[in-house]
C-alpha cells in the first residue's frame, strides 16, 4: 500500500514549476538552433531544402522511437532521477555538434539530442500531475506549457548574433553548457519533493488496461494532428521569413521571436481559461470543449500569411496561429491530467507525443517536397489551418463526455 502523503509547501511548488518551465524551455532552445543557423550550415555541409529536410525528419523519427519507451523509463524510474539523466543526456549531444567534422556526425549527435529530450514533455506532465494539488494544476501546466515559446523567443534574439560574432560551434556548446547548469539545480532543488496524496512516483505500466482506455486515444490522436503544426512553424519559419522576405541570418530573429511571444500566451490563456468556465457554471466536459473550439477557430488566421506582404503582419498571423497552438496544446494536457489514471500518465503522453512527431515528421518532409518541387509553402499552411478542427472532432468521438477522474 502506498503512504499518503501531504502536499509540497507552497515554496517547493513554486520551484518544481520554475525548474520545470526552465526544462523545457532549455529543450527547446537546444531544437532551435539549426533551424535559427540554416544559411550557415546549408553552406559549410552544402544541403539542399531535401537534405535540410531529411535531417528534421531524422530528428522526428529518432524522437518518435524513443517515445515508444520514455513513457515507461519516467513510470518505473521515477521523475526526478529519469529527468535528470535525460538532461544531461541531451546537453551533451547538443554539445557535440560544435565538433562534428561531416553530415553524418551531425546528424548522429542530433538523433541522439532528439532521443534525450524526447522526456522532457511526459516527465513534465507527471511531475504536475504528481506532486501538485488539482486546484494548483492547470495555471502549473498553462506557465510550464509557456517554456517552450520564451525559449523560442529567446534564441532567435541571442543566436544568430552570438554565431555571427564568435562562430556556429560556439553556439552549441554554449547552449549545451546551460543544460548542465540546469541539471545542477534540478538534483538540489527537488530533494524534498514526495507525491501528493497515495500516489506512486514508481510504478508498472499495464499496456493492455492503457491501450483500452478511451482516454489513451483521446489524448494520441489529438497530439497526433496538431503536433504537426508545431514542428513545422520550429523547424522551417526561419527558412520561410528568409525565403519569402530576403532576410538574412541576424534578421530573422525578431518576426520569429513575434511569433512565439503570441505563443507564449496561447499557453497562459489556456492555463485561466478553463478554471474561469469552470467558476461560470460549466460542467468539465462542455469548459474543455469549448475552450479547444476557441483556439482552433483561431488558428484559421494562420494560413492568411501566405497572403501578406509585410513581413509584421506574416509574422502576426502566424503568432496567432501558435497562440491558438499552445492554447489548444495546453487544453490538451489538463484534460489528460484530469482523465489519465495517473500510473500511466507518462507512458499516455509519450504515446502522444510518438504520434505528434511521427506527424511532425511528415508534416517537415513534405515542406522540403513541395519546396523542391515549386509548390512552395500552401500545402503545409492549408494543414495547419483544418488541423485543429479535426483534432477536437477526434477527442469528441473518443470521449463524448469528458468526465475528470482525479
Amino acid at each position: 500500500m502506498t503512504r499518503a502523503r501531504t502536499p509540497v509547501s507552497p515554496k517547493l511548488a513554486m520551484a518544481l514549476i520554475a525548474l520545470l518551465f526552465a526544462g523545457n524551455a532549455l529543450n527547446y532552445v537546444d531544437r532551435q538552433v539549426v533551424a535559427l543557423l540554416k544559411p550557415t550550415l546549408q553552406a559549410t555541409f552544402h544541403w539542399s531544402d531535401g537534405d535540410f529536410a531529411h535531417l528534421g525528419a531524422a530528428f522526428q523519427f529518432a524522437a518518435a522511437s524513443a517515445l515508444v519507451f520514455v513513457g515507461w523509463f519516467i513510470d518505473r524510474l521515477g521523475v526526478r532521477l529519469g529527468y535528470g539523466l535525460a538532461v544531461l543526456v541531451w546537453s551533451l549531444a547538443g554539445m557535440a555538434h560544435a565538433v562534428a567534422a561531416n553530415v553524418q556526425q551531425f546528424v548522429a549527435a542530433r538523433i541522439v539530442l532528439g532521443i534525450g529530450e524526447t522526456v522532457s514533455t511526459p516527465a513534465g506532465v507527471k511531475a504536475a500531475t504528481l506532486y501538485l494539488t488539482p486546484k494548483q494544476r492547470n495555471q502549473a501546466l498553462g506557465v510550464i506549457n509557456t517554456a517552450p515559446n520564451i525559449g523560442a523567443i529567446i534564441t532567435p534574439l541571442i543566436i544568430p548574433p552570438f554565431a555571427v560574432a564568435f562562430g556556429w560551434q560556439a553556439a552549441f556548446v554554449v547552449t549545451g553548457g546551460l543544460g548542465l547548469v540546469w541539471l545542477a539545480a534540478w538534483w538540489w532543488g527537488t530533494r524534498g519533493l514526495e507525491p501528493v496524496g497515495a500516489l506512486a512516483e514508481r510504478a508498472p505500466v499495464e499496456w493492455r488496461a492503457m491501450l483500452r482506455e478511451h482516454s489513451t486515444w483521446a489524448v494520441i490522436g489529438a497530439k497526433f494532428w496538431t503536433d504537426g503544426v508545431w514542428w513545422f512553424v520550429l523547424f522551417w519559419m526561419p527558412d520561410y521569413f528568409h525565403r519569402v522576405f530576403a532576410m538574412n541570418q541576424a534578421e530573422l530573429g525578431r518576426p520569429i521571436a513575434l511569433t512565439f511571444a503570441l505563443a507564449a500566451t496561447g499557453a497562459l490563456t489556456a492555463g485561466s481559461l478553463y478554471p474561469w468556465l469552470i467558476r461560470r457554471g460549466m460542467d468539465a466536459d462542455r469548459a474543455r470543449k469549448r475552450s479547444m473550439l476557441l483556439f482552433a477557430l483561431v488558428v484559421l488566421a494562420m494560413p492568411m500569411a501566405l497572403l501578406v506582404h509585410s513581413v509584421w503582419l506574416a509574422a502576426l498571423l502566424i503568432g496567432l496561429g501558435l497562440f491558438a497552438h499552445q492554447g489548444f496544446s495546453t487544453s490538451i494536457f489538463g484534460m489528460a491530467a484530469d482523465i489519465v489514471p495517473t500510473q500511466h500518465m507518462a507512458s499516455v503522453i509519450a504515446l502522444g507525443a510518438v504520434a505528434g512527431n511521427l506527424a511532425g515528421m511528415a508534416v517537415i518532409e513534405l515542406a522540403g517536397w513541395s519546396l523542391g518541387h515549386g509548390f512552395g509553402y500552401a500545402p503545409m499552411f492549408a494543414f495547419c489551418g483544418v488541423a485543429y478542427l479535426i483534432a477536437l472532432g477526434w477527442i469528441s468521438l473518443a470521449m463524448p463526455r469528458l468526465t475528470p477522474t482525479q
